[in-house]
């Protein structure tokens, strides 16, 4: 993609949803990266429900270990992988406890270095608690990515990598959020729903879906308005 299709495609899901922000829910930045690392294989929508109750009890890693890996399955049990999952919280709320005098480190290594925790959920605590231009690579971002040609890889390394050299600024900051945002309600994998999506014109994704009864399947669709995406 042309370095002005970049910037006009970023413009474009700007004006859609100026203000872009993560779904999950969260107290503050011990909560998010609790949130992220449960986040994993699961629906934002699926671990906001199961720790709205968690959340109101326990906000810093000295609570949580307190609570105990019996004490959060039970309020993660909804959630795939729970198991694993409370075992790696634990974890990581001692270590912050032990390392990092119970506060989120600020730094990419430091938060990889935490159990339980990637790449992917280290970019998205450094870009939504720290405000850093980092690009979280998941299963929306990776789609879009390569669907649309903005920044294509065979693995979400390489996406990354593209995606950091590709993206200009003023737009880098809110990257991470408007393409996972894109991704799960427009440019879904199944069926992508090209004849509502903002910016159609500039995707190399060539069977552009029509609308649903429609028979203009193939077709170049123009992009038009829709309202303000969920954020």
């Amino acid at each position: 993609m042309r370095k002005a299709d970049v910037a006009e495609f970023y413009r474009r899901l700007a004006d859609r949803t100026p203000r872009p922000e993560t779904e999950l829910e969260y107290v503050n930045d011990y909560t998010l990266l609790v949130a992220v690392v449960l986040s994993a294989q699961a629906t934002d929508a699926g671990v906001n429900r199961a720790t709205r109750d968690l959340f109101a009890q326990v906000t810093t890693p000295e609570q949580m270990v307190a609570l105990g890996e019996e004490g959060l399955k039970r309020h993660i049990k909804t959630i795939g992988l729970f198991n694993t999952k409370a075992k790696n919280v634990i974890a990581l709320s001692e270590a912050l406890v032990a390392r990092h005098g119970g506060k989120v480190p600020a730094d990419r290594d430091a938060l990889e270095a935490l159990p339980g925790v990637g790449r992917k959920t280290a970019n998205v605590v450094m870009n939504t608690a720290f405000g850093a231009e980092t690009f979280a690579v998941d299963t929306h971002i990776f789609r879009v990515s390569n669907r649309t040609g903005l920044a294509p890889g065979k693995n979400v390394l390489e996406v990354e990598r593209k995606l950091d050299k590709a993206t200009p600024p003023p737009w880098r900051l809110g990257a991470h959020h408007w393409l996972i945002l894109h991704g799960r309600y427009v440019c879904k994998a199944r069926k992508p729903e090209c004849w509502r999506c903002v910016v159609a014109d500039l995707c190399r994704y060539k069977p552009k879906t029509p609308p649903p009864g429609s028979e203009a399947g193939g077709r170049a669709l123009s992009p038009r308005r829709t309202g303000k995406a969920r954020t």
